[in-house]
């Protein structure tokens, strides 16, 4: 059985890994897409959005690639709100998401299954984050699978204890408000150490394993 990872997780330097307000218009929160600027140019993003060029980088080679099975919170999948952004809204990433591998969408709100371009099929789970990650694990096999975000998502998986690895990028930026990723969570009686860290201009990559 392979590990379960959240990997390339971006948060501000006061701890917030979403801005205020989230909406169709800002799907990250007012100042939300600053948490990514070190993602943005990388070959890894732009081969996400159909472009070519880039930069190299490892944790974004890394934050996609190997995983046989993805778990994403609601909003990951679309906007806040219970019509899933339209009768015809199928995520945020258009006919060909970059999952490429089964992805199990965390919902109350039930939906058959959506089969895209590429070998992503959305599932949605109603039945909490243990189903989830049961299918999600019966699914990948010997691969790992990753924990995608949103943030509220991170929290419930480390909460359980469930997460083996946790990639932050923590971004030179200040949000002031949102969602906090560790209000209330001591990472340290939940066994989590920092295995590696990495400063780069854009970004501090910090690795938590337990």
């Amino acid at each position: 059985m392979g590990k379960v990872r959240a990997r390339g997780f971006s948060v501000s330097i006061d701890g917030f890994g979403a801005g205020p307000d989230q909406s169709l218009e800002h799907p990250l929160g007012k100042g939300g897409p600053e948490l990514m600027r070190w993602f943005f140019p990388t070959r890894a993003f732009r081969s996400m959005i159909g472009q070519e060029g880039g930069t190299d980088d490892r944790f974004a080679d890394t934050g996609m690639n190997g995983f046989g099975a993805f778990i994403l919170g609601r909003n990951m999948f679309g906007p806040a709100g219970d019509d899933w952004g339209g009768p015809d809204w199928k995520g945020w990433w258009g006919d060909n998401p970059p999952y490429h591998a089964p992805t199990f969408i965390l919902t109350h709100h039930a939906r058959a299954p959506i089969v895209m371009e590429g070998g992503t099929t959305f599932h949605f789970v109603t039945g909490g984050i243990e189903a989830a990650l049961d299918q999600a694990r019966a699914t990948a096999g010997d691969l790992d699978v990753k924990i995608g975000g949103g943030v509220s998502t991170v929290r419930q998986y480390l909460l359980a204890g469930a997460i083996d690895e946790l990639h932050l990028a923590v971004s030179p930026v200040v949000l002031g408000r949102g969602e906090h990723l560790f209000a209330g969570i001591d990472l340290l009686s939940l066994g989590y150490r920092v295995a590696e860290t990495v400063p780069t201009e854009l970004a501090t990559h910090i690795v938590l394993t337990r």
